[in-house]
């Protein structure tokens, strides 16, 4: 059969994943809040029309922002109830924002993502599906074209993945891409502890030593065209190593407490 429209088969042969929460930080987007929004609550209904979710909701994390972004947020909170807002008084920085909102989120399945859209999310769909067929706690995605985000970006992310491989233990490809579908009993068995952009390196080192697995998939990728990132200034490289020397030993000396995965 020809589906030229785009449409998604229903109802999922599979069965739903029950609930969904994305959970997304903010700082000073108030360029991009519209289309992102838009995007991921379109997407909520549609994974939920083709029977692939029982229920969304969005947990946006406004880390202190300083422009419109708080004022956006609680407008939308206002009209949707599949909203969640999260207000920061202080700006924490990825790791505390991403923090904030993973603990709010009470969806079944947490996706983490960033609000410029790094991804298509109709992926989102096969993110669900694989988590289903292979039993994941955490689906890790990682960039098929990584060179829109630049020279200096790129070669700081394979020393950054190549460290947390030999340190951690973990065979990653792109550690932190801001693509990752957590079980939220992963979420539950783990206790996340950092401030800096360490946060995607933890979890994922963290599940995979209380006994989950991970699997990943290759998506493609959609550079920041508005907005400000941060993830390749100094100052935060200088907190993702400090954390990940402090924090080794720690992760190391977990055990699997499930008997499941």
């Amino acid at each position: 059969m020809d589906d030229s429209s785009g449409a998604r088969p229903s109802p999922n042969p599979l069965g739903a994943v029950g609930s969904l929460s994305i959970v997304v930080p903010m700082w000073n987007e108030e360029e991009s809040f519209s289309p992102c929004v838009v995007a991921m609550l379109a997407e909520l209904s549609d994974l939920e029309a083709a029977s692939l979710i029982t229920s969304g909701q969005l947990v946006i994390v406004d880390d202190a922002s300083t422009d419109s972004t708080p004022t956006l947020c609680d407008s939308l909170a206002a009209r949707d109830q599949r909203v969640k807002i999260v207000h920061h008084k202080t700006n924490t920085g990825l790791g505390g924002a991403v923090r904030s909102g993973l603990s709010a989120a009470t969806g079944d399945r947490v996706l983490y993502t960033d609000a410029d859209l790094p991804f298509d999310l109709k992926e989102t769909e096969r993110l669900i599906r694989l988590a289903q067929v292979y039993e994941a706690g955490v689906v890790s995605a990682y960039r098929f074209e990584r060179r829109a985000e630049g020279f200096r970006r790129m070669i700081y992310s394979s020393i950054y993945n190549g460290l947390v491989r030999v340190m951690l233990g973990i065979r990653v490809r792109d550690v932190n891409f801001a693509c990752k579908l957590i079980n939220q009993k992963v979420l539950k068995s783990i206790d996340i502890k950092s401030e800096g952009s360490f946060i995607d390196a933890e979890i994922l080192a963290k599940a995979e030593r209380r006994g989950f697995k991970i699997i990943q998939v290759g998506l493609d990728f959609f550079p920041r065209t508005v907005g400000l990132s941060t993830l390749s200034s100094l100052k935060t490289i200088r907190r993702m190593l400090g954390e990940i020397f402090s924090q080794f030993r720690k992760i190391r000396r977990l055990k699997p407490d499930l008997p499941t995965k």
